[in-house]
């Protein structure tokens, strides 16, 4: 059981650091030196299916990180 609780907290953890990077945030180091226009930005398409596939694997791996606490 403990074992299997590792090897999931393992692919949440690659999947949740994977659907960060892959989000596009539109600052970068110009929005830095003060040149970021901000502006009002929705998600559409794949941009929100990964937003949404983020908050899941946030709320899995926390769920998982406290059931490996539990049966350790």
């Amino acid at each position: 059981m403990y074992t299997a609780l590792l090897i999931t907290q393992i692919i949440l953890a690659v999947t949740v650091v994977s659907c960060i990077l892959l989000q596009s945030q539109g600052s970068g180091l110009g929005a830095a030196m003060g040149g970021g226009g901000e502006t009002f930005h929705t998600r559409r398409g794949l941009e929100k299916v990964i937003y949404y596939i983020t908050i899941v694997g946030v709320i899995l791996f926390a769920a998982n990180s406290i059931a490996l606490l539990i049966f350790r």
